[in-house]
């Protein structure tokens, strides 16, 4: 509530409107301001001396004061941050800040804008950060809207819901904001069927009068459809839905997962990643580019940036503890855009993760014909908290819903695995060559196998004759001539190097003075019949005499 935070914004507000006044000619009369909070006298001024805004002509370097009008000569490097939004001044003025070193003035870096509006817009931001980061969390809870006040009608598939159905947690530039189904209290709310009548419907108070003019200039609320374990970065990624207007929002829903180490380099759980998760929710690359620039500013600076969680230990920057914060965080960020803080290399893609597709429709709300008693109805309703009629531009109607109930699964397979390796090539050997796995395995038995008994039976002959010529030379004995003949002859007509066939071997002469080879009788006792028939059988006498 920007009536809430006035008292700690009063110094603020008037240096930006004197910045206005200056520049633009802008005044809004003497309005009366508020006195700051004790804690926030004489604070403030001095710093927004040290830090003013500035106009520069024509990019010289000689830049004129908003505050006092004075003009100086600007030292340091020119960081110049181009806008889309259309100048609002002269093309040729350029508005823009210096930031110095506090150890060291002599180092100034200046950032400048092409539109007067951003340079504003920006240079209010820091200096608010300033201010919020020494307001403890339960006081700005406190000066933020509670979910009372931002309901008014709420259903959930077709039954009433209310503020117990919503979680609150705060972000640190807009305040309290709510997590309908969250799943903090052990329940997760499901939809029966899809259509938007049984999808969420709200009908939200937007109280355009309380906004801050200067942090936000867009009227509405920002949403975000995320899993109850995803952070949700409503900043970068939420749909902003118009006052005075029935946004309905379908959805669908896909969840994808892509394959791991060696087919792409995602992350399954974070686990791997060497960077601190801050958020407390389950790993995304948001969630690790985040915390990473967390910790090189708590490294470097000494202590954290408000926008982001607090690491352990550390405690967020302010003027007040840490004057050089602001130039060491604009060089800092600007190490971490051009990719040189090493985040963008450390941090990896999640291998699994959730979508919901959005299709936003707008339709114009209330109808002329029935903003009347439904402004009155809405009024009555609020009429205790409330001391005004409310108008359509205070109230914002919003619809999210299933579109279907089908869930879409996209997932990654690889192309080529071992099994299908080995079914392609044995395919192709089929196709090809007429082989089969009990063709390879013949080659294999033919090429390895087979070669390596005979390598082996080579060796334990030569191992085998060159043990027995060694028990031959213990024992001192001579070669037996029963050995030498058993032995083979080489033939000195045989000069082929060819191994002669069966039937040239017969035809080959026998070397002279060498013993005729001869092939001895087997040894076997059943051969000697005078052993086995001692006498003579009677019968065979018998056939003798006859």
């Amino acid at each position: 509530r920007y009536s809430s935070m006035k008292d700690y914004l009063s110094e603020l507000d008037k240096e930006t409107k004197k910045a206005l006044e200056t520049f633009y000619g802008f005044s809004e009369g003497k309005s009366k301001v508020r006195r700051s909070v004790e804690e926030w006298n004489g604070t403030g001024s001095d710093f927004f001396k040290q830090i003013p805004l500035l106009k520069f002509e024509d990019f010289s370097r000689t830049a004129t004061d908003l505050r006092s009008g004075q003009k100086r000569k600007i030292e340091g490097s020119v960081f110049h941050k181009d806008s889309s939004i259309v100048n609002s001044g002269d093309s040729n003025d350029i508005i823009g800040f210096q930031l110095c070193d506090a150890n060291n003035s002599s180092d100034c870096a200046l950032y400048t804008f092409s539109s007067g509006v951003n340079a504003i817009q920006e240079w209010y931001k820091l200096h608010y950060m300033n201010i919020m980061a020494q307001i403890p969390l339960e006081t700005k809870e406190k000066l933020s809207y509670s979910a009372d006040d931002l309901l008014l009608t709420c259903f959930f598939d077709g039954l009433s819901c209310d503020k117990r159905h919503f979680t609150r947690f705060h972000h640190p530039l807009h305040g309290n904001c709510y997590t309908f189904n969250s799943g903090e209290s052990g329940t997760v709310l499901s939809t029966s069927t899809g259509g938007s009548e049984y999808g969420l419907q709200l009908v939200l108070y937007i109280d355009e009068a309380d906004y801050n003019p200067f942090l936000v200039t867009s009227t509405g609320a920002k949403i975000i459809v995320h899993d109850q374990n995803e952070y949700p970065f409503i900043e970068d990624i939420g749909t902003e839905i118009e006052t005075a207007a029935a946004t309905s929002i379908g959805m669908h829903f896909t969840r994808s997962r892509k394959l791991s180490k060696p087919y792409s380099d995602c992350t399954e759980t974070g686990a791997d990643i060497p960077v601190e998760n801050l958020y407390n929710k389950s790993y995304s690359l948001q969630i690790c580019l985040h915390s990473c620039f967390q910790k090189a500013m708590v490294d470097s600076c000494g202590c954290a940036q408000y926008a982001q969680p607090l690491p352990a230990g550390a405690e967020y920057c302010n003027y007040k503890k840490n004057p050089n914060w602001m130039y060491c965080y604009y060089r800092l960020h600007e190490k971490f855009v051009k990719e040189q803080l090493g985040c963008q290399q450390i941090c990896k893609d999640a291998c699994s993760f959730k979508e919901w597709a959005l299709t936003t429709s707008i339709a114009q709300w209330p109808s002329t014909v029935s903003e009347d008693w439904m402004l009155r109805v809405l009024s009555w309703d609020k009429g205790q908290k409330l001391n005004k009629k409310l108008n359509k531009t205070d109230l914002a109607n919003l619809m999210v819903f299933y579109k279907d109930l089908n869930e879409r699964f996209i997932s990654e397979n690889p192309a080529n695995t071992l099994v299908i390796l080995l079914s392609n090539f044995g395919g192709q050997l089929g196709l090809w060559m007429s082989c089969s796995v009990v063709c390879v395995i013949e080659i294999v038995e033919v090429f390895f196998i087979d070669s390596l008994s005979i390598v082996m039976r080579r060796q334990w002959q030569k191992a085998k004759k060159w043990w027995n010529g060694r028990k031959r030379d213990r024992s001192g004995k001579p070669p037996q001539a029963g050995d030498t003949e058993r032995q083979g002859h080489d033939n000195p007509v045989c000069i082929d190097e060819d191994l002669p066939t069966f039937n040239t071997a017969l035809r080959l002469p026998l070397p002279q003075d060498s013993p005729l080879p001869r092939t001895p009788p087997p040894n076997y006792s059943t051969l000697r019949l005078e052993t086995a028939f001692t006498e003579q059988l009677p019968d065979t006498l018998e056939v003798g005499r006859h």
